[in-house]
């Protein structure tokens, strides 16, 4: 698991996505790992996803200051060309070269700058990304946070304005943005120890438990109206199916459709925030019941691997395997194993990983394919898109292999 990371993923994205020419990073590789020649916009959640690859997987390079520089790189155009000098907050989209080509300022783009930001200052100790990151959190509780409902408003356009409703999604709130904003805070306050930002993230986490956590199935949501009632599932034109390369959308999805890979991501990283809130143990109760229903109607007791989404009351509906939720599966199911101590979601660990080594690892680049079918031919067989890079993958292998050196007594190939 180590060395899919070390000598897979890491040098993978470190010796390709470097823009020389204009700045930031190129995200879409084939899958021969070649540059896709059309034209290369940039968007806000990939080029943080790289910055904070980069700054927490630098460590395991044979010269971290190199890994480090690359990451530099990538903190320097997004407060050249994502920052916005007059409004605050972080664009949405740009061009190669930096040109503003979408403005809006969804929570889903500053959650991720904020996320960046956080870890890089904790890699290097470098000032500006600390107040930078201090920064985002105070613009984004300010402009985006619904004090009559709680959470956070997701789709804002440039002036911090909500967004229109139906496919704007002005009107709506996800799991996926709240489950973003988890990982963001707890890494900011790994950073700061600022009671504040220690009050946010409880917050969220207490939120996500109370409100988009199913209580008769374990399962997590999707989407929901502002207070919180659950709506079957829209193209949302931004961020939720309609610019993800190779994505399907289901026709009149049911209200209770849950992605069996996000329950699993969305169980350790709220062990990852009670852990940064000192609360260890605080959501193993959640933890549990969202394993054990993915475990039940997600794994793919066959071939291994999970599938992609299904009712929450019923059998999967999309049984193809993507790259995300397989990999975020791995960490989840150690993650459960680790609380229960139940084999089964061991070996359904190890099943994961062995579709996804069989399946969706390239032989020869070590980074993963973007979907296979339940069987594991490849249907999208691109390594990298405007969506996907090192952030799933290397994350995930870096989170296994904490889990593995703690139940097997090791020394920690990482500590916090």
């Amino acid at each position: 698991m180590l060395s899919s990371l070390r000598d897979g993923i890491l040098p993978f994205w470190s010796t390709r996505a470097l823009d020389t020419e204009c700045g930031g990073y190129f995200t879409e590789f084939d899958g021969d790992g070649r540059l896709v020649d059309d034209a290369h916009d940039k968007y806000i959640v990939t080029q943080s996803r790289l910055v904070w690859s980069f700054s927490t997987f630098a460590r395991f390079a044979d010269d971290s200051s190199d890994v480090l520089a690359l990451a530099r790189h990538g903190v320097d155009f997004l407060v050249d060309k994502f920052l916005d000098q007059s409004h605050g907050g972080w664009r949405w989209r740009v061009s190669r070269a930096g040109d503003p080509i979408d403005e809006a300022k969804l929570t889903y783009g500053q959650s991720f700058a904020l996320y960046a930001l956080a870890a890089f200052a904790r890699a290097t100790g470098e000032t500006r990304a600390h107040r930078l990151a201090e920064e985002t959190f105070d613009i984004l509780c300010r402009n985006a946070a619904d004090s009559a409902h709680g959470g956070y408003y997701e789709n804002l356009e440039r002036n911090w304005r909500l967004s229109a409703g139906g496919s704007a999604a002005g009107d709506r709130k996800s799991l996926d943005i709240h489950m973003h904003l988890l990982e963001a805070l707890a890494e900011l306050l790994r950073l700061t120890s600022d009671p504040v930002h220690a009050l946010r993230l409880c917050e969220v986490r207490e939120l996500i438990r109370s409100r988009m956590i199913d209580p008769s199935t374990g399962a997590g949501g999707m989407q929901y109206s502002l207070d919180f009632e659950p709506l079957p599932p829209i193209v949302i034109d931004r961020t939720w199916i309609a610019e993800r390369p190779g994505a399907r959308a289901l026709p009149r999805a049911p209200v209770n459709l849950t992605s069996y890979g996000h329950n699993l991501e969305l169980g350790w990283l709220l062990a990852d925030a009670d852990s940064a809130l000192g609360e260890a143990g605080a959501s193993d109760v959640e933890i549990e019941r969202l394993a054990r229903h993915a475990l039940a109607h997600g794994y793919d007791q066959r071939y291994g691997g999970v599938y992609r989404e299904g009712p929450a009351d019923g059998s999967a509906i999309d049984r193809d395997k993507e790259f995300w939720q397989n990999a975020e599966a791995m960490v989840g199911f150690l993650e459960a194993h680790r609380i229960t101590g139940d084999e089964a979601f061991l070996d359904a660990f190890e099943g994961t990983w062995a579709f996804a080594h069989t399946h969706l690892v390239h032989p020869d680049f070590g980074e993963w394919r973007i979907r296979t079918t339940e069987t594991g031919e490849v249907v999208v067989g691109d390594l990298g898109n405007a969506w996907k890079n090192a952030y799933h993958t290397g994350r995930a292998a870096l989170e296994c292999v904490r889990r593995l050196d703690a139940l097997l007594g090791a020394s920690p190939g990482d500590g916090r």
